[in-house]
């Protein structure tokens, strides 16, 4: 019987790429960017499965492209990337990989928070430009963490790990928004659910968690940074659109808030002229929350599962939208 035959949109980790190999007739794209549109259109049109990355755009054209597609795993945690809604109206089902980069995207968070607060980029920078002369008492002066307060938007896994950090290693108050409460985090770590408008006022470092939809979609603009402190620090390892890249900019050179720290940006990739690069209180990397050895060796490994089970008519070990299950579409070579 012939295999059923999937693209996979770029090279991932051998642990799971070597299965996928191996079960299905599947071609890789080999370059380090992402397949062009008019090139990933073409690709799938035959495709039973799809394997894909965040930087890539799965709309409903493009599945009509493809009227044999059954199943997409989406090699991420979120999937804002993919029309669910799509898939779910053509019975094809979308996978996710979730739970495996928690602490390696916790630690990144924790990570940017204390490099931007002790103002680890502009001293450095002042190294190479030769303006380290002496050790000076009024010099790159920062932050402190101990016993200062957490503001936390979107009290899910990682945000729980990330208040786990700051409150065990470093006594913070803990405030959280969220549309769910998280009582575990409020057992365990005394967090307090407040409003939006509470947690940027009182907060001295907010780490944004939340998912990216219409709701948080530029929830932190001009006003958001206003409501703020002036010694804030904002970490982003969510979505770059969270956050108002402008507004951000603003309020980093005008001193509304004290700096930030991002592994996620809008646009993504940053160009390397952007202004907010300029900015020595902004220290950003390329969307390496969850780059270690055990996520994303975990994140393949899950990635090459939901499409094999998907592909074999299975429940996915991670299902965006098992409610697809009643009228899965059924290709004719899945094995």
């Amino acid at each position: 019987m012939a295999k059923p035959k999937v693209f996979v949109t770029r090279p991932i980790p051998e642990v799971g790429l070597r299965r996928v190999l191996e079960y299905c007739d599947a071609e890789v794209w080999p370059g380090p960017l992402p397949p062009p549109r008019e090139v990933l259109l073409e690709k799938v049109r035959d495709c039973d499965g799809l394997l894909c990355m965040l930087t890539e755009e799965i709309d409903a054209a493009l599945m009509d492209a493809a009227p044999r597609l059954r199943v997409i795993s989406n090699y991420a945690v979120g999937f804002n990337n993919i029309d669910v809604n799509a898939a779910t109206r053509r019975g094809i089902a979308v996978g996710n990989t979730p739970e495996v980069l928690t602490d390696a995207t916790a630690d990144m968070a924790f990570c940017l928070l204390i490099a931007a607060a002790r103002r680890l980029l502009d001293s450095y920078r002042d190294i190479l430009d030769g303006k380290w002369k002496t050790w000076e008492p009024l010099g790159w002066i920062g932050q402190d963490l101990r016993h200062k307060t957490l503001g936390v938007v979107g009290m899910g896994r990682i945000g729980t790990a990330l208040a786990q950090r700051c409150r065990g290693g470093w006594g913070m108050k803990i405030l959280y928004y969220d549309v769910r409460r998280n009582e575990g985090a409020e057992e365990k770590l005394g967090a307090k659910l407040v409003d939006f408008d509470t947690l940027l006022s009182e907060s001295d470092f907010i780490s944004i968690h939340t998912v990216l939809n219409e709701q948080t979609r530029g929830m932190f603009d001009r006003k958001a940074f206003q409501k703020m402190k002036k010694t804030a620090v904002l970490v982003n390892t969510a979505r770059g659109p969270i956050v108002d890249t402008e507004a951000l900019y603003e309020a980093l050179k005008t001193g509304q808030i004290f700096a930030a720290g991002l592994d996620v940006t809008d646009p993504e990739p940053l160009p390397p002229d952007h202004p907010l690069l300029s900015l020595p209180n902004c220290i950003v990397t390329p969307h390496i929350a969850s780059a270690t050895v055990a996520s994303r060796n975990g994140m393949a490994e899950i990635a090459a599962d939901n499409l094999i089970l998907g592909l074999q008519g299975k429940p996915l070990r991670a299902w965006v939208n098992p409610e697809v299950e009643p009228h899965w579409r059924r290709p004719q070579n899945a094995v």
